[in-house]
């Protein structure tokens, strides 16, 4: 070591570029020699190998990163110079080291997408690192993030790639995978993805507790005021005008069609959310954007007859649309649909309605 150490004293007076390199390389394997350096030692080690990495070409810095990326404590001012350098040498850092949240954070307030692409996959980032990627992140970026496990989202990270993904559709994939993503954020994405996505939500579905279904909705409930909007001026008198219906036996699935085709929308919709057992606002949603696969799961799950789903479809689809073309197919999917699996799909929509969150609005 003490040879080592004079060459390396040597190596210090020599100005010429490639000593210089010869000189890092040399302070940089003793480095690694090296285990548990002290606080002290560490200071020099950062002290030296940051002033001669400044003085470094583009190739020895990413030669020095892509090592100091492997190191499980790193000097942290060359680190932190590292990865707020050029994506090139910062990427080995940003991907691998100890950088501190602090470091990470500021590389993420305050370089680009590729910068923040390359934290997004690390083994782990923090929660407050990920809200910095999703406030500044394009969505090539934000997939990335999504995509990474490792990754900590608050509920309120969450909450905004859902509606990040609401106008984006590159990145219903990423979300609807999610691991962690709540469940009742995962069932609003029913009404954004297509038909191949919507079968993984019911996949999911089928493996929720219902514990676990609760808990999400308890946290989602302001959530779902604020976005379902005000209620119809008429809610009132047509839950009077179902109420009296239903007390003189007269809530019944062809009282349903009678009102959707003399096109009394709101009592429709309180009827069909009675008895259909969900709760308004998700009944609102799949009228008003012709949601005939999740019609098809309500009429499914509250043992509607197909003809009586078929009505529906028919009264719902506009004028301009293959009709009868899409009342077929929807009518073969009415037939294969089992009920038990749309059961436990809209038990979200169910136990919204029995937890409240209808009153919440």
């Amino acid at each position: 070591m003490q040879s080592k150490l004079h060459d390396l004293i040597a190596l210090a007076d020599e100005p010429s570029s490639s000593k210089r390199r010869e000189l890092l390389r040399g302070v940089t394997d003793m480095f690694f020699t090296g285990d548990n350096h002290d606080p002290v030692e560490m200071g020099l080690f950062d002290d030296i190998m940051g002033q001669l990495a400044g003085e470094m070409e583009e190739a020895v810095k990413v030669e020095l990163a892509e090592r100091m990326s492997q190191a499980p404590t790193a000097p942290r001012g060359l680190s932190r110079s590292l990865a707020l350098d050029s994506i090139t040498i910062a990427q080995p850092i940003l991907r691998g080291s100890s950088l501190s949240d602090e470091d990470l954070l500021e590389v993420a307030r305050t370089r680009g997408q590729d910068h923040l692409r390359a934290i997004s996959q690390r083994a782990s980032v923090p929660s407050a690192v990920s809200d910095a990627i999703i406030q500044r992140g394009d969505d090539d970026t934000l997939g990335v993030l999504l995509r990474n496990e490792g990754a900590v989202l608050s509920r309120e990270a969450h909450e905004a790639v859902v509606d990040r993904a609401a106008a984006n559709p590159a990145l219903h994939e990423a979300v609807v995978d999610r691991h962690s993503l709540p469940v009742d954020l995962l069932n609003e994405m029913y009404f954004m993805v297509e038909a191949r996505l919507r079968d993984r939500i019911m996949e999911k579905n089928a493996n929720v507790d219902p514990a676990t279904l609760e808990a999400a909705l308890n946290a989602g409930r302001k959530r779902v005021a604020e976005q379902d909007g005000a209620l119809p001026a008429d809610l009132t008198q047509a839950e009077h005008e179902f109420h009296a219906i239903r007390a003189r036996g007269g809530a019944t699935p062809q009282a349903l069609a009678s009102m959707l085709r003399s096109k009394r929308t709101t009592l429709f919709l309180v009827a069909l959310a009675d008895m259909a057992d969900i709760d308004f606002h998700t009944a609102r949603k799949i009228l008003e954007r012709r949601e005939l696969d999740a019609l098809a799961l309500v009429c499914k799950a509250a043992d509607f007859d197909r003809a009586l789903f078929l009505t529906f479809a028919l009264l719902i689809l506009d004028p301009s649309d293959d009709v009868m073309g899409k009342a077929k197919a929807y009518s073969e999917l009415y037939v294969a649909l089992p009920r038990d699996s749309a059961l436990r799909t809209i038990r979200f929509w169910r136990l919204r309605r029995q937890t409240g969150d209808v009153a919440a609005a």
